[in-house]
């Protein structure tokens, strides 16, 4: 899926797939909704996101964990209260003070990300570095070097193309692709998909809800 080879393939939906209809799905976007439905109908295709199950899917599950296209980066601006309930294990549990963190992202991101996800230790500012970015939050050193080789760029340039509507939209394809999430949308397996992308079920009934708004709008003729 090298996105260098895009006007080689043949790129079609299954249905009328219009501006007007990312408009209606997306109205608050960030960068408005014109600049993504260029990018979709660009990109979904190069993934064999056609169909109006697998769009709607993807529209959904992606606007869902972006705050409708708004956020395409963590927002780790957590009190010393919220970092206690939230990451006990970093924080209460391990006898860190959180007031020490208290609003301050990237002190946060070094303690709750360090030495997992291929990331190096507190010091080595990975976590910083390798925080949620993208539609589909992408994290850790790991699948940013995974996603980097995929777009054929370094992970330093993968960092900041993942913040642009394009990168944000590319790594949520490529994550989606790599995940086989196609399938799971064909089955209407959102369980399933929503488990894959969250590791558990959390906002289940909103996904669904997108969702099925997606259909019914792209359907429309």
């Amino acid at each position: 899926r090298n996105l260098n080879n895009i006007g080689d393939m043949n790129m079609s939906f299954e249905f009328d797939f219009t501006a007007e209809k990312v408009a209606e799905l997306l109205p608050n976007a960030a960068y408005g909704s014109e600049t993504w439905y260029n990018e979709l109908v660009e990109l979904l295709p190069v993934y064999d996101i056609t169909s109006v199950a697998r769009v709607a899917a993807f529209i959904a599950q992606t606007a869902h964990e972006s705050g409708g296209y708004r956020v395409l980066k963590e927002n780790l601006n957590y009190s010393a209260d919220g970092l206690n309930k939230i990451f006990p294990k970093y924080f209460v549990k391990a006898g860190r003070d959180a007031q020490d963190y208290h609003r301050q992202p990237e002190k946060i991101a070094n303690i709750v990300y360090a030495s997992r996800m291929g990331n190096g230790d507190t010091e080595s500012g990975d976590g910083w570095r390798f925080c949620g970015r993208g539609l589909i939050q992408l994290t850790g050193r790991n699948n940013y070097t995974a996603f980097a080789e995929s777009a054929e760029i370094s992970v330093e340039e993968a960092a900041e193309y993942l913040e642009t509507p394009r990168g944000a939209l590319h790594s949520a394809c490529w994550f989606w692709y790599s995940n086989d999430l196609n399938t799971f949308a064909d089955a209407g397996d959102f369980v399933g998909m929503t488990k894959r992308i969250n590791g558990g079920t959390i906002g289940l009934d909103d996904r669904i809800k997108h969702f099925n708004h997606a259909v019914e709008v792209l359907q429309h003729d």
